[in-house]
């Protein structure tokens, strides 16, 4: 009986999910780093037009850098995450490469995987430096 390769569409599906997920946090993340620097914005004008002390906008830039790198850290972990999950997309989908039949009076031939042509890599020549 001949058979064809057939992908593992439940870690496809699954591995899509995760790539998915980990993009919507990005996003998520990132509209939350707009609010926050949205919010800082407004601090900083209350303290220009004299409505907050500079002690308070000094704690507000504080609080405002460390939830800045807690997003930058998580949007960096997301994009990780998406770029792992890409990958092995990418091999599963490569790992589909078509097996080669071909019908024949006499039945179905072949069944051996196709093979990529061997590519030669181009050897660099050396040149001798002449001494003067």
């Amino acid at each position: 009986m001949v058979q064809t390769r057939h992908m593992n569409e439940e870690f496809f599906a699954k591995t899509l999910k995760e790539l998915n997920v980990a993009g919507e946090l990005v996003r998520a993340r990132q509209d939350e780093k707009q609010g926050l620097l949205d919010e800082f914005d407004m601090e900083c004008k209350r303290f220009f037009f004299g409505k907050i002390s500079e002690r308070a906008l000094a704690s507000s830039v504080k609080k405002t850098n460390k939830e800045l790198q807690r997003l930058d850290k998580e949007i960096r972990m997301q994009m990780a995450r998406s770029r792992a999950a890409g990958e092995r997309i990418a091999k599963l989908i490569s790992a589909q490469a078509p097996i080669g039949y071909r019908a024949t009076l006499s039945g179905i031939s072949g069944g051996k995987a196709m093979k990529k042509k061997a590519t030669k890599k181009a050897t660099k020549k050396k040149t001798a430096k002449k001494r003067r």
